[in-house]
């Protein structure tokens, strides 16, 4: 189990909670408990039983294709207070991919029965998991988009643009972004490889549009960026 005032506060801020009362969410916070996982563990396996769902509290997660060859397509990479592992929830499937820790990470678990328990005695939740779902799906659209439209460059600017998005640019407008990703990690992001990631981020550094200094990399100039990834 977790701190009641804790599980609620991250329930408040979770998407899929948005809109719903407190007594909600107080309904939910009974039933969480607390899981941590260390960098690059895997948190459940693609083909496993889906009988969970997390929000993230801490730290950030990837959700990967794997192939059968070894190599990954990552299709998301979450930082709280976003969530995952819900599809396998309502269809009763087993995972369609893989979650894994990028760095420390803590998670709320919702089990299958309590959550969908939850589901069908409060409409609010239901209609936020509706909202949810529909954002998703809204996204993995505009991913497929960079893919077929977009080449590796505009790909990876425009990545760049939307975790810039996420954080709050400082006074001189810089973003700098918590850097846990590899340049695996990130050409997995895109659909390319690390060897032609490393040039094109290098020319980029060179370009004067971001810099990388140990576990940061700083956006120097997003419009710029966001124009580069246009072209």
């Amino acid at each position: 189990m977790t701190d009641d005032r804790f599980a609620i506060d991250s329930l408040r801020q979770c998407p899929l909670f948005f809109g719903c009362e407190s007594g909600v969410l107080e309904a939910v916070a009974n039933h969480l408990r607390i899981r941590r996982f260390r960098r690059n563990e895997v948190i459940f396996h693609q083909g496993d039983a889906g009988d969970s769902l997390h929000i993230i509290a801490s730290g950030s997660v990837k959700i990967v294709l794997p192939s059968a060859e070894g190599d990954e397509a990552i299709i998301a990479t979450l930082h709280p207070p976003d969530f995952f592992g819900e599809l396998a929830l309502l269809d009763g499937q087993p995972r369609s991919a893989t979650a894994t820790a990028i760095e420390p990470t803590e998670t709320l678990l919702l089990s299958r029965s309590v959550f969908m328990e939850l589901l069908n005695a409060h409409t609010e939740l239901r209609d936020a998991l509706l909202a949810a779902l529909v954002a998703e799906l809204r996204r993995l659209t505009g991913h497929v988009e960079e893919l077929h439209f977009l080449d590796l460059a505009g790909r990876l600017a425009r990545r760049l643009v939307q975790l810039s998005e996420q954080a709050t640019p400082a006074t001189n407008g810089e973003v700098a972004l918590d850097w846990p990703y590899t340049q695996s990690d990130l050409a997995a992001m895109i659909g390319g490889t690390r060897q032609s990631v490393n040039k094109l981020l290098g020319g980029l550094i060179s370009d004067g549009l971001v810099r990388i200094e140990r576990d940061t990399l700083t956006v120097t100039d997003a419009a710029a960026l966001a124009r580069r990834a246009a072209r």
